[in-house]
């Protein structure tokens, strides 16, 4: 089937942005020229690709499934225009990074230090997510590479993965729960405190549940929240326990404004890993930045 590509960019641009002005808009063309391409590609195609009405407008299931393959299409070229663009001495370019917060500013930052202090003319974009939907963005290309923790329970057959270290998470108090300093402490027994967490969809948090469910317990948090920091603060001032990454506490414990809980049950070391695609071209630039975070972190190890 012979299908003009400009017609399959006018749809997906339609299908992202929900709205056909906002498309015209973003392909700098009129609504009117809009509509006949997307009437074009459904005679092309024989199918209906979106339901209309007054207020809206959404994707059939035909376009459901067609959008999946051509927003990676669409994604794709705009990689290798990207990749021609860049100069070869790496003058110019950029690169999209999906990470964390937490791994940004306990593993990341000292890479894009070096990156930005080596390759000053490299745009720097970083799409601050937590790990599962960073690996959902590099799935779809819309960043460049990912730097996340590892869940042993998802299928990564899509990817190259570089396995960079070993995470540690740990139980963190403040002084109001000093009872517990100094001695082997159950999980039995931390469930009685309140216990501050991740929000659920991120590793972490399954970690957390992994670890209680295989002692054949069930909590429920005291606060669950998006930010490990914010899990540390509040531990500082005494509202629980926070289930951390060792790496994020470290500061707080040097200073004794937390201790490290002694738990008797043994918690199960995650990884930290980078991931590329293994079907989408990977642009000099960030080729780059994925060479040296490899190269420091081995030699760190």
């Amino acid at each position: 089937m012979d299908v003009n590509f400009e017609l399959y960019k006018v749809f997906y641009y339609v299908a992202k942005l929900n709205s056909f002005s906002e498309a015209a808009d973003k392909l700098y063309i009129s609504q009117s020229a809009v509509s006949q391409s997307i009437k074009a590609l459904e005679s092309k195609l024989g199918i209906k690709l979106f339901i209309r009405n007054t207020k809206n407008i959404r994707l059939t299931t035909e376009g459901e499934k067609l959008f999946a393959y051509v927003e990676q299409a669409v994604n794709l070229f705009s990689k290798g225009e990207r990749l021609i663009d860049e100069m070869k001495e790496l003058e110019e370019g950029e690169v999209r990074i999906g990470a964390s917060d937490t791994i940004c500013r306990h593993f990341l930052l000292p890479y894009i230090e070096r990156y930005h202090t080596q390759y000053p003319n490299i745009k720097i974009h970083i799409i601050s997510r937590t790990s599962p939907v960073c690996t959902q963005l590099l799935e779809k290309g819309e960043v460049d590479l990912a730097v996340v923790n590892i869940n042993e329970n998802y299928d990564y057959k899509s990817f190259n993965i570089s396995i960079l270290k070993e995470i540690e998470d740990i139980f963190v108090a403040g002084k109001r729960f000093n009872v517990l300093k100094g001695r082997k402490v159950t999980l039995e027994e931390l469930s009685q405190y309140p216990l501050l967490i991740l929000e659920k969809n991120t590793n972490t948090r399954a970690s957390f549940d992994k670890l209680f469910q295989e002692q054949g317990m069930k909590v429920k948090p005291e606060i669950e929240l998006s930010s490990i920091d914010l899990l540390i603060d509040m531990a500082k001032i005494g509202l629980g326990i926070s289930y951390v990454v060792k790496d994020a506490a470290v500061s707080a414990i040097s200073d004794g404004s937390l201790f490290t809980i002694d738990l008797k049950e043994k918690i199960k070391p995650r990884q930290l890993g980078l991931l590329i695609h293994k079907d989408i071209p990977l642009p000099r630039a960030a080729q780059e930045l994925v060479n040296l975070v490899i190269a420091s972190a081995f030699e760190q190890n």
